[in-house]
């Protein structure tokens, strides 16, 4: 993955950091969750060493939701919707 990335002319933590997610979706093996959540990665190794990360965090690529945004799994769908199923009718007893 190093050198999907360096191809991409990415060759540090911090020119990670200031990418963009188009940039380094670009790379082979990074599609658009994969490459937020390195990018993030990235920006926060660069935060716990002191050095300085990229001024503004890149965007997420037009028209998609970024890893925070997407519920991962149906449980946490329906936390969201405050909506909840029923289990059908119930039975009546004797």
């Amino acid at each position: 993955m190093a050198q999907a990335l360096e191809a991409q002319g990415i060759r540090t933590v911090a020119a990670l950091a200031k990418a963009s997610v188009d940039k380094v979706t670009g790379a082979r093996g990074f599609g658009e969750a994969r490459a937020a959540e390195v990018i993030a990665a990235a920006a926060a190794l660069l935060a716990a060493a002191g050095k300085p990360a990229a001024a503004a965090k890149a965007p997420p690529a037009k028209g998609r939701k970024t890893v925070a945004e997407k519920p991962k799994t149906k449980k946490d769908k329906k936390k969201k919707n405050g909506k909840k199923k029923g289990k059908g009718k119930k039975k009546k007893g004797k």
